[in-house]
C-alpha cells in the first residue's frame, strides 16, 4: 500500500504556495518540512520553490533538483537525480522516476543536516531539465 500523502496542495511556482504548504501539514511534518526548507535557502543560492504533485519542489535556475513532502508518518526528500549523488540516498521512491533517491524522515531527531546539505548542494550542479526547459534554452 502506497504511503498516504499529508497534503494534496495545487501546483504553483514561488516561496508563498510552498510556505502554505509547509502551513498545511500536520506535525511533526511541519517542523521536520520546515527544518528541511531552511536547510536549503541555507545551502542553495538562487533557491527557486513551487509545490508540484503535492510536494514543494526545489531548484534553481536550470530547473528542478529535489522535493520534500510531508506523509502519514513522515517527510520525504528525494533527489530527483539521485543516483548521481554521493553517497547515493539510500530510499528508491514509487512513481518518480528511475533515477530519483532520497530518504524518509520520520522526527526531527532523525535529520541528518549535514547529509542532506552535501546532497543539495551536489544536486544544484545537475537540476533536471524538461524538454519545454530544453527547448526555450535552445531558441
Amino acid at each position: 500500500m502506497a504511503a498516504e500523502k499529508s497534503s494534496y496542495a495545487k501546483a504553483a511556482d514561488g516561496d508563498k504556495p510552498v510556505f502554505d504548504y509547509l502551513a498545511s501539514l500536520p506535525e511533526p511534518q511541519r517542523g521536520i518540512a520546515e527544518q528541511v526548507d531552511a536547510l536549503a535557502a541555507k545551502t542553495i543560492p538562487g533557491l527557486r520553490r513551487g509545490v508540484k504533485w503535492g510536494m514543494a519542489y526545489y531548484g534553481v535556475e536550470g530547473g528542478w533538483c529535489f522535493a520534500s513532502g510531508g506523509f502519514a508518518d513522515h517527510v520525504k526528500v528525494m533527489f530527483i537525480k539521485g543516483t548521481d549523488l554521493t553517497p547515493v540516498p539510500p530510499v528508491t521512491p514509487v512513481a518518480m522516476g528511475k533515477a530519483t533517491r532520497g530518504v524518509e524522515i520520520g522526527s526531527s531527531d532523525e535529520l541528518d543536516a549535514l547529509q542532506l546539505a552535501s546532497w543539495m548542494s551536489q544536486s544544484v550542479e545537475m537540476p533536471f531539465e524538461t524538454a519545454a526547459q530544453r527547448r526555450a534554452r535552445s531558441r
